[in-house]
């Protein structure tokens, strides 16, 4: 199986709206798709990312409730280009009153850690000593100057009780190289580093083994890993006797989802046919996009679904 980067993580957020004020106002990440749960469409389904969209700097989110939990994914990085870009959004989050902690290493890179809209923990990190999987592309109606801009996700950050599990199915299901280690800053336990393609930020996996039953509240519901080749995923994931969903057409993308033994959900996506199957780069967002299947429901889910307002904060 070859894993070409984290392809995009996706979130619950308490309130849609200020989700969008949060990641767009302050972070400032376009939003390049608006649409719906494909599962329950009258929930409202928000992607953010560079200015294209592209696989790789997408952070998605569903309008729900969520509850803390164990073995999970507890926080997700963005990518800003340099060590003085965190000190442009420790400003930035000063000036909107963002909740943060001071700057820290985390895998040899200076990171931000902050808390969003919904309290999550999230840290900016810097690719000023990174190397590997590339970021994206800067956009020029950012609130955020380019030069600072996030454009990029990962590493992201697992906390599991089992990690031998984890790591089992990092390394020998999708064929992480285990490239490093580091120790957690709060609990002082070591930090296993799985990467994938040519590594760095944007195609790492950070594996801590969770000793306390102290839940993580972090409402993630899963990371997604670009895939080359689906079909042999797939595969690859019957012959481990895997159970997965099978391939699913999620319309800008196809994909599998299996849980590891610990209960970690991850998704295996195709980077075609991406966001801009349905709308043009510059126009990404300005609209709500649906599937071919939910078409003739539009007018009704338009008058369902809360409008996003766009104004600044």
């Amino acid at each position: 199986m070859e894993l070409l980067g984290i392809h995009h993580i996706t979130a619950f957020t308490k309130d849609i709206q200020q989700c969008y004020d949060f990641y767009h106002h302050i972070l400032g990440m376009r939003l390049v798709k608006q649409t719906v749960d494909h599962q329950n469409p009258a929930v409202p389904h928000l992607y953010f990312g560079d200015r294209t969209g592209q696989p790789g700097t997408v952070l998605s989110f569903v309008e729900g409730t969520f509850n803390d939990g164990n073995d999970a994914i507890y926080a997700y990085c963005l990518r800003v280009p340099t060590d003085r870009s965190l000190y442009a959004y420790k400003l930035r989050f000063d000036d909107f009153n963002v909740k943060h902690d001071a700057v820290i290493q985390l895998n040899g890179r200076h990171a931000l850690p902050f808390y969003d809209c919904d309290d999550r923990l999230v840290y900016l990190i810097s690719d000023e000593t990174n190397t590997g999987v590339l970021a994206g592309t800067p956009d020029d109606e950012s609130p955020v100057e380019s030069i600072h801009q996030i454009y990029g996700i990962g590493p992201v950050l697992l906390a599991v009780r089992h990690s031998l599990i984890t790591a089992s199915v990092l390394h020998q299901i999708l064929q992480l190289e285990r490239t490093g280690e580091y120790m957690h800053r709060a609990s002082q336990e070591p930090v296993q580093v799985f990467s994938m393609a040519t590594g760095g930020n944007g195609g790492e996996i950070h594996l801590l083994q969770q000793h306390t039953e102290q839940a993580v509240q972090a409402g993630i519901h899963h990371a997604a890993f670009r895939v080359r080749d689906l079909e042999s995923a797939r595969q690859l994931l019957d012959k481990a006797e895997i159970q997965h969903s099978g391939i699913v057409d999620s319309h800008y993308f196809k994909s599998l989802y299996f849980r590891d033994l610990s209960g970690v959900l991850f998704e295996l996506a195709t980077d075609e046919p991406g966001l801009t199957v349905d709308e043009e780069i510059d126009t990404l967002g300005q609209s709500l996009s649906l599937p071919d299947h939910l078409e003739n429901r539009r007018q009704a889910l338009t008058d369902q679904l809360k409008p996003i307002r766009k104004d600044a904060l």
